[in-house]
């Protein structure tokens, strides 16, 4: 069977870790979220892969090129306008070519059962939506249900008017009919083609659509920073652990570690896992790295710095005596002796975060920093529960930030 996958999103919502990488680049346990699609669709034997892109779309092509490195076979084609989930579909028409195929947002955390849900329950000449239990219907699209069918969806319902508690996963098995009801999709309230909207028509003409359970943690959706550390955990806790690098002696790994060929651990540092560590990185001496952590290539801690629950991506340099706690931190970043994310607020509340152009709580007690690429602290700098810093930023040594930080700023006072 084939598959098609959006990908061209800009994911704003996910600023700054988007200003320089699409959405779908964004590591987890050491490898892109779209990587884990990918091997998802190939370990149900999907080997034919079209991605629909537009944002950066370059990155992600540079990336997996032609699909041969991942055993699939990977093409591109570019959603010209960011036109809505339905226009994205539409233009994988060709591609399609007459056959049924997997239809799946890119965004999306999907543990190999899910895929495997999704292709058991499906019949041929017939739609399959993917849903799963929801504990609040009124924050996504759920189902109507009549019998063993699909026979609506309801977006965001008011608080008790939800037809049932099953939300849409954004994953499905579409036929090629999906396409004349995509044609006729008219524009939303958001000024977007939505494929609900092609999926309601479809079921009101007659046409069976068929629900399949995915498992309860087999789905993630990947729409604010901070989920981006519940899906970096639940990688890390799919992944089988080895150890490649060089370990000294005095080090002491509990859990599932992973040190990739060429790290190095030296001695003295305590590793709890789940920890994934990537190629070419370097920790310690005296370090502590706790669970829930995903360090990628070449990074390099100091002697007695501590990471907790976050994710720091290739290339960057965390000095000696430092904190990074319920994080993600960039590529290239370079923290002075002494950087301290806090990630838990004095008041024990919530920690709230801008997200665009308003603030939000993350329902989270614990969440610390999250800093775009080539950013530069000072020493013994001091960044706040929910603080962003926005790509090439620099801070200088000594402050604390009480507010966010544009990308490009140099920060001389706080």
């Amino acid at each position: 069977m084939k598959a098609v996958v959006l990908a061209a999103g800009k994911g704003e919502r996910l600023r700054p870790l988007t200003e320089t990488r699409p959405k779908h680049l964004i590591p987890l346990g050491g490898r892109p979220l779209l990587e884990w699609t990918l091997g998802g669709l190939r370990d149900v034997g999907v080997d034919d892969v079209l991605i629909v892109t537009h944002y950066m779309e370059e990155q992600i092509k540079e990336r997996f090129d032609d699909g041969s490195g991942l055993g699939l076979d990977i093409t591109y084609v570019r959603q010209e306008q960011m036109l809505g989930t339905a226009d994205a579909f539409r233009v994988a028409e060709p591609f399609v070519d007459g056959d049924e195929f997997i239809g799946v947002y890119g965004d999306l955390f999907l543990s190999s059962e899910s895929y495997r849900s999704l292709i058991n329950a499906h019949s041929e000449g017939e739609t399959t939506l993917g849903v799963l239990h929801v504990d609040d219907p009124s924050q996504v699209g759920v189902v109507e249900l009549r019998g063993d069918r699909i026979v609506g969806i309801v977006e965001k319902p008011e608080p008790g008017t939800a037809p049932s508690n099953l939300g849409n996963a954004g994953l499905y098995v579409f036929t090629p009919e999906i396409f004349g009801f995509i044609a006729k999709t008219e524009l939303s309230e958001r000024n977007e083609y939505e494929i609900t909207d092609s999926l309601q028509t479809l079921m009101d003409s007659g046409s069976t659509v068929r629900p399949a359970q995915l498992p309860k943690n087999g789905w993630f959706d990947i729409g604010l920073p901070w989920n981006i550390l519940e899906a970096n955990s639940r990688a890390l806790n799919s992944m089988e652990a080895h150890v490649d690098g060089i370990v000294e002696e005095n080090v002491h790994m509990k859990g599932s570690v992973t040190i990739a060929e060429g790290a190095r651990i030296r001695s003295g540092a305590y590793i709890e896992g789940p920890v994934y560590i990537g190629p070419g990185s370097d920790i310690g001496p005296n370090c502590y790295i706790r669970p829930d952590t995903s360090i990628g290539e070449s990074v390099r801690l100091g002697n007695a710095c501590e990471v907790k629950n976050s994710v720091i991506m290739d290339g960057t340099h965390v000095a000696h005596l430092s904190y990074v706690g319920d994080s993600i931190i960039g590529e290239n970043c370079n923290f002075g002796a002494g950087t301290i994310t806090a990630n838990i607020r004095f008041d024990k509340k919530n920690i709230k975060v801008t997200v665009k152009d308003g603030r939000v709580d993350s329902g989270k007690r614990k969440l610390g920093s999250i800093i775009g690429d080539d950013v530069q602290t000072g020493i013994n700098v001091n960044l706040p529960p929910g603080v962003k810093v926005g790509s090439g930023a620099w801070i200088a040594p000594g402050l604390t930030v009480h507010r966010d930080v544009p990308s490009g700023f140099f920060m001389r006072e706080s």
